[in-house]
């Protein structure tokens, strides 16, 4: 678990994974809460699920890049 964490915090892998949330999380956030944000309708519970739509592709980023560094290593 150590090894996985020191991976998932190297600073390639954390910008990597912010570029990726930002970018996928952008256009999740429009498909999913476009109509709600061109309303006006942004209650806390919206805004937590926004927040939410970019934690995932944050974490799907990370996951993937550390298996696949850690892949790399093994061989």
């Amino acid at each position: 678990m150590r090894d996985w964490l020191a991976i998932a915090g190297r600073p390639r892998v954390v910008r990597r994974a912010i570029r990726y949330a930002v970018v996928v999380g952008a256009v999740l956030i429009t498909i999913n809460h476009g109509d709600a944000i061109v309303r006006g309708d942004l209650t806390a519970d919206r805004w937590l699920r926004m927040a939410l739509t970019v934690v995932v592709p944050y974490v799907v980023s990370t996951l993937s890049s550390v298996e696949a560094l850690r892949g790399i290593e093994r061989e």
